[in-house]
């Protein structure tokens, strides 16, 4: 059907089976999916300013399936990096998690790392995907950043969308273009300015007590919003960080390469010694039940140490210099990937929805500008024809 979105099946199976979990903590509400055994340590995931928790679907579904427990969260409203690391704090507190494996995308990535930094006993890894280190030049690119929250809610969809690369597109990814734009329409007018906000507000990640034997760096080749020098900011940071290289992707490479994505992740949590739990996972493939129990492994290794704080990791991994992850693994799928071609005339059908919104949008400020203009007036002329009147009649008095 034309310009009409319809939600793709493997997220309606997802939904049916994956409950999604609401808590309010303090004045903040926070929506996430928790599904695995609960006995493993999680992997986090973060979105960017356009995901939401659900952007990670395939990431739950499939991990979960073998024996890894995966959280997706939504960003709060939070206004700065120091809000966004109290609050996840508490988060974490209140579904009894302790030791965490992050997983961050775009802005997720730069949330990952602040609170890798401020919180470096709780973060145990980092797999830091199309991620940066600082906002000054998103700062400098927002001529309107200081009324980012006072601006209404169809501007800042159209900021936010007009970032997403568009153009001709491979079908996979042209697809992982329109369930983000979906997920952009369910965002209040406050999620929306509070992400915004965060990414012009002046936040850069310091040094981490991390290791750097413990990040993954995931990036694609092709394009991305973020820029390269930041991207290549990122790499000079870590340099000793695994690297995973997907030659096609774009922004939502986890929608797009969801079998590269998962493979990488799974090699990650192998390579800094989370034991999956298979037998754990329902014989009905439901992926683990979705109560909330203890994280049994609250341990006492609370102190950093050479290895990044991970006691389970083996001392000949860190004696060895890590080797890249795309030379070590992509044989794997090194054939599959060469015989995608890329599709260049594009998918109309697939970017006409987006198209049509950006036009509705601007149609719409066009009009507002109009109203504005065409309501102010009559009053300004009423209100300079009253002023002379009464200046003649005190000229006539005088």
């Amino acid at each position: 059907m034309k310009g009409v979105y319809s939600a793709p099946g493997d997220y309606i199976h997802f939904k049916s089976q994956v409950p999604l979990h609401k808590i309010p903590i303090g004045t903040k509400q926070w929506r996430y999916y928790d599904f695995g055994p609960k006995v493993v340590p999680p992997l986090i995931c973060l979105p960017g300013t356009a995901g939401t928790a659900d952007v990670y679907y395939k990431q739950i579904m499939s991990l979960s399936m073998k024996g890894y427990r995966v959280i997706s969260v939504d960003i709060p409203c939070v206004w700065n990096h120091q809000e966004w690391i109290q609050s996840f704090e508490k988060f974490l507190d209140a579904i009894d998690v302790h030791h965490i494996h992050l997983y961050g995308t775009s802005l997720g990535g730069l949330l990952a790392q602040l609170f890798a930094q401020h919180r470096p006993r709780r973060v145990k890894s980092l797999i830091l995907s199309n991620a940066f280190l600082e906002t000054s030049s998103f700062s400098a690119a927002m001529r309107w950043a200081p009324i980012v929250g006072w601006a209404p809610s169809f501007l800042l969809k159209r900021y936010i969308l007009t970032g997403i690369h568009n153009g001709p597109q491979e079908p996979f990814i042209a697809d992982s273009v329109d369930f983000v734009v979906s997920q952009i329409e369910t965002l209040s007018r406050d999620d929306l300015a509070s992400r915004l906000a965060f990414t012009v507000d002046n936040a850069s990640v310091g040094p981490l007590l991390l290791s750097d034997s413990f990040i993954t760096i995931m990036d694609t080749n092709d394009y991305s919003s973020i820029p390269q020098e930041l991207k290549d900011q990122l790499g000079e940071r870590y340099p000793a960080a695994r690297r995973a290289y997907l030659k096609t992707g774009g922004d939502f490479p986890f929608l797009s390469r969801p079998d590269e994505v998962n493979l990488h992740l799974q090699l990650h949590l192998r390579r800094v010694g989370v034991e999956a739990k298979p037998d754990l996972v329902p014989k009905d493939g439901s992926g683990g039940s979705p109560g909330k129990e203890n994280d049994e492994k609250k341990d006492h290794d609370d102190q950093p140490n050479g290895n990044g704080g991970n006691p389970e990791s083996t001392s000949k991994e860190s004696q060895s210099p890590p080797a890249p992850e795309s030379s070590e693994y992509h044989g794997l799928y090194d054939q599959r990937l060469s015989s995608a071609k890329v599709i260049s005339i594009g998918r109309e059908d697939s970017t006409l929805m987006r198209d049509q919104h950006i036009l509705a949008i601007g149609v719409l400020l066009q009009l507002t500008w109009e109203f504005f203009i065409f309501s102010l007036l009559p009053i300004y002329v009423c209100s300079l024809y009253i002023t002379q009147n009464n200046v003649w009649k005190f000229r006539k008095l005088v």
